[in-house]
């Protein structure tokens, strides 16, 4: 905690600068997991009327002005630098003093050709303009006059902590840094060497000003210290429990002891002798820790940040004395988006459905949208069109999926398609991976971006990469079946473990996103000015739903069959055509009953468009009881366990903290609250909610671009009652189904609306 409120540039135009200083690295060589210490001393002469400080790292970078930490953690956010490398920006003028002043930075380059971050160069660049009262104008930046320290306290090197080698062990000594570093005046004989051009041009990478907000530490946790663990090794092991899975670090705060080396591991996990398990999640990982070697101070602090990782429980070894109350707190740290949604009803099991899922969410927005936030950190477009349902309802996160969509049009490959992940060490054979229909989420990802926020610029970012993926899509089209064959990669349809059949070469959950995504670029090109190609797109949909329903229709039993060769008709699959709209409407009534009807066999990715389908079509009552339901499977199976986050899938067995489940929130918010936008961007809204017997009330308020929408339903012995905030320039109707029958309609005025409708 650095005790001052960083002022991020706020103007648009303020956040450009055209960058003179060069990257910069303690030496030309490339080294995994290395890390770098700089410092630059420098006169201000006069009052000071503005001081922009803008830096960027390849990987991340901590920076300080006078010993004072600037912005948030885990920063630039990952990209891949060819395409644009983030930066940020600082209003630091009240961290500066007449005479001198100093800048230090610790700076980390990972490599390791990881999942998550593209390898890159090392490299640190940092410029500081100085406007004075007098309008005259100075710049420090990064050069070869900058100092770096030869004796590091980080070793340089460590393992990966994972096998996807998102992050690395930090091994930080605190006896090689001397508190005095970080401020002007500091002088210490053969301890510094000058710093060197880094092997990175200044022209190379692209530069951009980051948009998203930083990593932040939301909550420090208090954590409440177990037992001492049973058996095991003899050494002396203290446990710690932040009461739920986070992302982010834990802080120390001890008495130091010179020499001893802190150890703290991580994991979601106790074994049967209450030690912390040796893993990331389902998979074995003896390297899930950092250490730090204490200098001896009557107080030490430390917390290992340059990187997030996800844990409920810290084990501290090494340590010779006992913990006490304060000793480990563990600081929740994500993107600092703010949060905007909220939730609440009668059921207190769907309040903590809802309060897990928002958690969940948290917990994988890690500087990009992330599926797990300690086994791989990866940013998957599928996944991002499952989260984005709880982020766009609930956080101001609209820019925080658009750097999903620009990160994907930065690994798009030749061919249209994308690498599964994105950013990615591609030619890693480790990650040399495609998920074809995962491909076909980036489309409706951006329709669902554009559908929040109005933003038709959305679209024009998107458009061209939207098109030329969908356009290989269709360059690989079967003549005979006018079908798209399973081609190159990984086949998923359902997740995780689908019961979805895959015989033959025709998937008929891919035809149909690829039929989704076909309308959505159809839709973005005739609103960005490009009506004839919407046209095209709109016809290549439409021939496309036919030859669906002429091959893979089942008109006897009016179901789809899972693929070309398969005698099974999945529930999702049927489910997902009836959202998109493909099944003949004769036929209509009668699939929606057979889906409704059927034991839920769907799991995470198609539980989506089942539940909408089902709460679009009259099927409310069947929707519900599936989000209401406390026993396998399901969410509320997750919460009847007492688990704070949502699981991977619907078994106990990997990830628990997996973000792609927790769309119910949004769910909630949208049906049983009752908030819908009609039109892009919320201009038309309607509360139209649906009330089941079992609530008594619900409540919800969400995020548009018009400012928050509440609302709130509650039963009385008269009749419903009805609340409804709208801001100004919305269009607001309420819709509401009454128990004898009666759909009362009634416009919302901006301001407070409250209704009585008796029985």
């Amino acid at each position: 905690m650095t005790g001052y409120e960083n002022k991020r540039v706020v103007h648009r135009k303020e956040l450009n600068t055209e960058w003179e200083a060069l990257w910069i690295w303690r030496s030309r060589r490339v080294r995994v997991n290395d890390f770098a210490y700089f410092r630059k001393e420098f006169s201000v002469r006069g009052p000071l009327k503005r001081a922009l400080l803008f830096y960027s790292a390849h990987h991340t970078a901590a920076v300080y002005v006078n010993g004072t930490r600037l912005g948030g953690y885990v920063s630039p956010a990952p990209t891949n630098p060819e395409k644009r490398k983030a930066y940020l920006a600082y209003d630091v003028t009240e961290l500066l003093a007449d005479g001198r002043n100093c800048l230090t930075a610790d700076a980390h380059y990972l490599g390791g050709s990881g999942q998550n971050y593209y390898d890159g160069l090392p490299g640190f660049r940092l410029q500081l303009q100085l406007v004075y009262e007098d309008r005259t104008e100075k710049v420090v930046k990064t050069d070869a006059s900058w100092q770096a320290l030869k004796e590091m306290p980080h070793a340089v090197g460590t393992p990966y902590q994972q096998n996807r080698r998102v992050s690395a062990i930090e091994a930080y000594d605190a006896r090689k840094l001397d508190p005095e570093w970080r401020y002007a005046g500091w002088r210490k004989e053969g301890a510094t060497v000058m710093a060197k051009p880094a092997l990175i041009g200044s022209d190379d990478w692209p530069m951009e000003a980051q948009r998203i907000p930083e990593g932040a530490i939301a909550e420090e946790i208090k954590c409440v210290k177990l037992p001492q663990p049973n058996g095991g090794e003899a050494e002396f092991a203290q446990v710690f429990d932040a009461g739920a899975i986070v992302s982010g670090w834990p802080r120390l705060a001890l008495k130091g002891v010179e020499g001893t080396v802190v150890r703290l591991r991580y994991s979601e996990d106790l074994d049967e002798n209450g030690r912390v398990k040796h893993n990331v999640t389902n998979e074995f990982s003896d390297r899930y820790y950092d250490e730090y070697t204490m200098r001896g101070d009557e107080l030490e602090t430390w917390q290992p940040d340059f990187s997030f990782k996800a844990f409920r429980y810290v084990e501290v070894t090494g340590y010779p004395l006992e913990i006490a109350e304060g000793g480990v707190t563990v600081c929740w740290a994500y993107t600092g988006m703010a949060q905007t949604g909220e939730f609440s009803c009668s059921a207190e099991h769907l309040n903590k459905l809802y309060a897990a899922c928002i958690r969940t969410q948290k917990n994988n927005t890690l500087g990009q949208t992330v599926d797990c936030p300690h086994r791989e950190q990866a940013q998957y477009t599928a996944d991002t069109d499952l989260q984005a349902e709880a982020l766009l309802y609930n956080f101001e996160a609209v820019e925080v999926v658009a750097k999903t969509l620009a990160d994907f049009t930065d690994a798009q490959l030749e061919d249209g398609t994308f690498p599964f992940v994105a950013p990615i060490n591609y030619e890693n054979p480790d990650f040399h991976i495609q998920i074809p229909e995962w491909d076909l989420h980036y489309a409706t990802l951006m329709w669902k971006a554009y559908e929040a926020s109005g933003d038709v610029g959305i679209l024009k970012n998107g458009y061209e990469t939207a098109r030329r993926m969908v356009d290989y899509f269709l360059s690989i089209r079967d003549a005979d079946t006018g079908l798209v064959p399973l081609d190159k990669g990984w086949h998923i349809s359902d997740w995780p473990y689908p019961s979805v059949e895959h015989k033959g070469q025709f998937l008929t959950v891919q035809q149909i996103k690829l039929v989704l995504a076909l309308r959505a670029v159809g839709r973005a090109a005739a609103l960005i000015g490009r009506a004839k190609e919407g046209g095209t797109y709109a016809e290549h949909a439409e021939r496309l739903s036919e030859r669906i329903v002429e091959q893979l229709y089942d008109r006897e039993r009016k179901r789809f069959r899972d693929s070309s060769e398969s005698d099974a008709r999945h529930q999702g699959v049927t489910a997902i055509a009836l959202a998109a709209g493909l099944v003949p409407d004769e036929d209509r009534e009668r699939a929606i009953a057979s889906v409704a009807e059927q034991s839920w066999e769907c799991r995470t990715v198609l539980s989506l468009p089942l539940l909408r389908m089902l709460f679009d079509n009259g099927r409310e009552a069947e929707a519900f009881a599936l989000l209401d339901r406390t026993e396998y499977p399901g969410w509320g199976h997750m919460i009847a366990q007492g688990s704070p986050t949502m699981w991977e899938g619907w078994e106990d067995i990997e990830s628990h903290s997996h973000a792609w489940n927790g769309y119910p929130a949004r769910l909630l918010q949208e049906y049983i609250v009752g908030i819908r936008s009609e039109t892009p961007g919320f201009a038309k809204t309607t509360i139209r909610p649906y009330m089941p017997d079992s609530l008594t009330f619900a409540e919800g308020k969400i995020a548009t671009p018009f400012g928050p929408v509440s609302a709130r339903w509650e039963r009385t012995d008269g009749g419903v009652r009805v609340r409804a905030t709208i801001p100004a320039g919305m269009e607001a109707r309420l819709t509401l189904p009454l128990a004898d029958g009666r759909i009362v309609e009634q416009a919302l005025t901006e301001g407070e609306n409250e209704m009585f409708f008796a029985k």
